[in-house]
């Protein structure tokens, strides 16, 4: 350590908000050079280096093959495949010195496609699997929580290169396998969700999902064994409504009422039910959402869900990929002045709003698009909106009164909610995505034109899979995890050393044999930090130690006069004393257990 290029921080650098971030930064493993943006230092590569090691043993054994491509790309592919413009504000773009467009990578499904379309051309030639470990970049608009959520990251993609959906099964089935390998040995623990493809695109994915609080991503499970992403969630949709005997709507004085709340209030207070009160989800609530297309088109959309929900605005925007979705301003209502704020109903939108036989879409189709949550089903009844300031429908039917031009998954999920497979209420819980496995099919290869010849001499076009893990996200992942309020606890198999030595003391005696035993457990394969600084007093130097989070931490100070050092084990928090003969032995053992050996 006189020697290490580090400096550890006494305070929480103000700015670190979870666990992972604040004590990275502290024991000097990463420093932070913009927002989003951290370099490594030597501690944080050699577990970076241990981490990655894992995942390349492990895709190995899956049969995947190491490339490298670079992070600058030009802009063409991209723009084939529609990417360019769908990823939108996230894509880092820039000029070469002669104002070519290029671009900050991502992901590298358009170079790996056309990598593998200029060498191979045979069926004879698949399946094959490629994969990186590479920087990426998305400009982030909320960079936050250190490496968990960066605007430069490492990634491992790995993509497969089939000649038929049977291969592309397979293919999946190895990289999800390997995936869970990959999770075990780094000992994190993880649920495999369901999830939405969004801009990757693809029939089918799932995301490998760590369960803590600190996550941004919300997911499902039941009792049944169902789990999902929150933007997958489907919903069970109720059965229609006989309504031939319904009662008429009818239009009713609301004034003061824009909200929900009030308007049940009132609801009750001046037209009771005979049966119940009225409750928040006898409301209809109409969403007006602003869609911006990756071409930068402004759209409105009106959204019709029960009143008891709100409006989920990352389920919209997977539902409505590739558009950028948010709630409409004063300036979109101002445009239409049809919108009656507070008091929006069906009757203005969609289907109801178009002039007899104009179809949605047509020539002269001013009408803005209405969807409906799936629960708003023909026969039910509700209160919503007359499109006049202070007036609402009673008893508008759905399917007799109104209908709309489709159905959206937009409504926020809860707990209790049913899985949609009948296999028990949801659970709402958090997790940090680190893996998501795609079946992207034929999309970027029939983009760019990836074909081979198959067995009968005719051309087709290869499927692909996709399939990420998040490298420093990992990393980060099993700082949060594995820390107290001394500092991190490395598991044995990712820490930057097996051992931490401690010379505490300034005695020759105890220099020189903290020095032999860190010279001897080397030989003897274990990794040793020595802590040698010859000014630092005990104190300072047993903080350093807990700080950085070697497993063990091997002290050599007063008990040396007896024959005796200690070791302590980081993340047990138990001590004990060893004769100084039989140190090297132990310590030994006692690494080589840690990491299973």
């Amino acid at each position: 350590m006189s020697t290490l290029f580090l400096r550890t921080l006494r305070e929480d650098p103000v700015d670190a908000e979870v666990a992972s971030h604040r004590l990275l930064l502290r024991a000097g493993y990463i420093r932070r050079a913009a927002p989003g943006i951290y370099s490594w230092m030597p501690l944080g590569l050699r577990v970076l280096a241990k981490v990655e090691a894992v995942v390349r043993e492990e895709m190995a054994r899956a049969g995947s093959q190491e490339v490298h491509f670079p992070a600058l790309l030009p802009k063409e592919p991209y723009e084939a495949t529609g990417r360019w413009e769908e990823y939108g504000p996230n894509l880092f773009r820039l000029k070469d010195r002669k104002g070519v467009d290029m671009l900050l990578a991502p992901t590298h499904e358009e170079m790996f496609t056309l990598l593998v379309k200029d060498l191979y051309s045979s069926y004879k030639d698949l399946p094959l699997s490629l994969y990186q470990i590479q920087n990426k970049y998305r400009d982030e608009a909320r960079p936050r929580a250190g490496l968990l959520r960066g605007r430069e990251f490492i990634m491992k993609d790995a993509y497969s290169f089939d000649i038929d959906d049977v291969g592309l099964e397979a293919s999946y089935q190895a990289q999800r396998a390997a995936y869970i390998r990959v999770f075990d040995r780094l000992g994190i623990d993880y649920v495999i969700v369901s999830a939405t493809s969004g801009a990757m695109g693809g029939s089918k994915s799932e995301e490998f999902l760590a369960p803590t609080e600190i996550g941004e991503d919300t997911y499902v499970r039941s009792p049944g064994g169902y789990a999902a992403n929150v933007e997958a969630v489907t919903t069970p949709v109720p059965d229609a409504v006989p309504y031939e005997d319904a009662p008429a709507a009818h239009i009713e004085d609301t004034p003061d009422t824009p909200t929900i709340d009030t308007l049940v209030a009132h609801a009750n207070a001046h037209h009771p039910r005979p049966d119940r009160d009225w409750t928040a989800a006898d409301t209809l609530k109409n969403v007006v959402l602003a869609l911006t297309s990756p071409a930068g088109e402004r759209s409105l959309l009106v959204v019709g869900l029960p009143g008891d929900r709100d409006a989920d605005m990352s389920r919209l925007e997977a539902s409505l990929a590739p558009a950028v979705v948010e709630a409409a301003t004063e300036a979109d209502f101002a445009l239409h002045p049809a919108l009656v704020k507070g008091y929006i109903g069906p009757g203005a939108l969609g289907p109801q709003a178009r002039p007899v036989g104009v179809e949605r879409g047509d020539e002269g189709d001013s009408a803005i698009p209405y969807l409906l949550d799936p629960r708003v089903v023909p026969g039910t009844r509700w209160i919503t909106g007359a499109n006049e300031a202070g007036r609402h429908v009673f008893e508008l039917t759905a399917g007799r009164d109104f209908v709309a031009d489709g159905t959206v998954e937009g409504a926020t999920v809860r707990d209790g909610d049913p899985a949609p497979d009948g296999s028990g209420p949801l659970e709402l819980a958090r997790g940090v995505e680190i893996g998501h496995i795609f079946q992207l099919g034929r999309k970027y290869a029939r983009a760019l034109g990836l074909q081979v010849l198959d067995v009968n001499g005719k051309q087709v076009t290869v499927t692909m899979g996709s399939y990420g893990i998040g490298v420093t996200r990992a990393l980060a992942l099993l700082a949060e995890l594995n820390n107290d309020e001394l500092g991190l606890k490395w598991p044995a198999h990712v820490a930057p050393f097996h051992v931490h030595v401690v010379a505490a003391g300034k005695d020759q005696a105890v220099l020189d044999t903290a020095e032999r035993l860190a010279v001897e457990l080397d030989a003897d394969g274990v990794e040793v930090l020595l802590d040698d600084r010859p000014k630092v007093s005990p104190g300072v130097k047993f903080k350093d130690a807990e700080l950085l989070g070697a497993p063990f931490i091997l002290v050599v100070g007063r008990g040396l006069a007896d024959g005796e050092i200690e070791l302590k084990a980081r993340a047990a928090g138990s001590s004990e004393a060893l004769p100084v003969a039989d140190a090297v032995a132990a310590v030994g053992a006692r690494v080589r257990e840690s990491l299973g050996e």
